[in-house]
C-alpha cells in the first residue's frame, strides 16, 4: 500500500519535527528557535491537526494516535484558557468537526462533548443580515462568508448522521440553501468567498480560494449521503469541475502561502476525496488526486525530513509551517483511503513495479 506508507511517513515527520511536549501541541513552524514560533495560537491549525490524527487512527488503529489525541486535547484546551469556544465561527466549526471525528474513531466521550458544546455556540452566529447565514466572527455579525457556512453544513450533517437529531439536519439544509443562493456562481458553480465584508453588501468574487470550493463540495457530499438527493451530488461535482477550470495551473493547485493559506489545498483535497467516494464516476477525481500526490512526493517534498512545500511542484525551504505540512498529510491520507477502497490506481501500479 504505497500511499498508506507515505501517509505514515508524513505523520511520523509531524510527530518528530513538530510535536512539542512542553505545551502538548504542535509547533507552528520548523525550525523552532527557543519557543519563538509559538507566540501565536493558531486555533484552527490545531483543529486540522486533530483531523489529521483522526485520519491516521482510522488508517492504522494504532495506539500512538489515540495517545496523541489525549494529550493534544488537553494542550489545546489549556492554551484556549480552559474553554473550547472562541471569537471565530469558522474556527470553532473546524474544531468541532475534528473532535467529532476523533470521538467516532475512539469513543472518548469528552471529544463528543467538545463537539456538541462548540456546535451550540456556532448556532448563535446565524442572523438575518443578508437574509441569513452564519457570521464569520462574533464582532462582525453582518459579514457572511463560505468558510463560516459550508463547514457548518458538514458539521450539522455529520452530527445528524452520528446521533439522529432532526434539528441538525434542518440546520444543515438551511445553511446550505443560504450559501448556495448567495455565494455560489449560478452559471459555473464556482464558490465565492464572502459578502458584506466592507459593509456595502458587495461579494468578494476576486478572492478565489481552493478551500472555499472544498468545503462546499464537502457540504454537498454530506447532504447527498443523508438524503440521496442527486442535486447535492450534482452541485458538488459541478463545483469540482469549476475549481479545476479556474484554479488548476499546469496540473497543480496553486500555492496560497504558508500562513492560513497553507491549509487551503489540504481542505480542498480532503473533500475531493470524499466526493470520489460517492461519485458515480470517481476515476477522474482519483486520477487528479494521484497526480497531485505524485507531484507532492517527487517534487514538493524534502525527502530527508518528509516535509512539504507551499507549492506541490517545488522543494520546500528550510522553514516549513505546520499549516503547509498538514495539507500534504491530508492529501496523502486521502490517497491512502482511495487506495484502500480500490479507487486509486497509481499507488498499486508503483507497488507492482517494485
Amino acid at each position: 500500500m504505497v500511499w498508506a506508507a507515505r501517509a505514515e511517513e508524513a505523520q511520523r515527520a509531524l510527530e518528530q519535527l513538530y510535536w512539542n511536549p512542553s505545551i502538548n501541541m504542535y509547533d507552528i513552524e520548523i525550525p523552532c528557535q527557543d519557543g519563538a514560533c509559538n507566540t501565536i495560537f493558531h486555533y484552527w491549525w490545531m483543529a486540522h491537526a486533530v483531523d489529521a490524527l483522526a485520519d491516521g487512527l482510522n488508517r492504522t488503529g494504532s495506539e500512538f494516535y489515540r495517545e496523541r489525541l489525549v494529550a493534544f486535547y488537553e494542550g489545546i484546551l489549556q492554551r484556549n484558557d480552559g474553554v473550547w469556544p472562541n471569537e471565530l465561527y469558522d474556527d470553532m466549526e473546524w474544531m468541532a468537526i475534528a473532535w467529532l471525528r476523533a470521538y467516532q474513531a475512539t469513543g472518548v466521550e469528552k471529544y463528543k462533548s467538545a463537539a456538541l458544546l462548540l456546535w451550540a455556540d456556532i448556532q448563535t452566529g446565524w442572523n438575518d443580515h443578508a437574509g441569513g447565514g452564519i457570521a464569520w466572527q462574533k464582532s462582525q455579525l453582518d459579514y457572511k462568508n463560505t468558510p463560516a457556512n459550508a463547514p457548518a453544513v458538514i458539521l450539522a450533517a455529520r452530527l445528524y448522521q452520528a446521533f439522529g437529531r432532526e434539528e441538525d439536519l434542518v440546520w444543515a439544509r438551511q445553511i446550505y440553501d443560504w450559501l448556495k443562493s448567495h455565494l455560489v456562481d449560478p452559471e459555473t458553480g464556482f464558490v465565492w468567498d464572502g459578502m458584506n465584508r466592507t459593509g456595502d453588501g458587495s461579494i468578494d468574487k476576486d478572492w478565489k480560494f481552493t478551500y472555499c470550493q472544498g468545503v462546499f463540495i464537502g457540504a454537498g457530499v454530506e447532504l447527498y449521503r443523508i438524503t440521496g438527493d442527486a442535486v447535492y451530488l450534482q452541485d458538488a461535482e459541478r463545483t469540482a469541475k469549476a475549481a479545476a477550470a479556474e484554479l488548476l495551473k499546469d496540473g497543480l493547485w496553486p500555492s496560497e502561502g504558508d500562513g492560513d493559506g497553507g491549509l487551503f489545498k489540504g481542505i480542498l483535497v480532503r473533500y475531493l476525496g470524499e466526493l470520489a467516494s460517492v461519485s458515480s464516476e470517481p476515476s477522474e477525481l482519483a486520477a487528479l488526486l494521484e497526480q497531485q500526490g505524485q507531484m507532492l512526493w517527487t517534487r514538493g517534498a524534502d525527502p530527508a525530513r518528509i516535509v512539504f512545500s507551499t507549492s506541490w511542484g517545488v522543494q520546500p525551504k528550510d522553514r516549513v509551517t505546520l499549516s503547509t505540512q498538514l495539507s500534504g498529510i491530508m492529501l496523502l491520507e486521502q490517497l491512502a483511503v482511495l487506495e484502500k477502497n480500490s479507487l486509486g490506481t497509481m499507488g498499486q501500479t508503483e507497488e507492482a513495479q517494485k
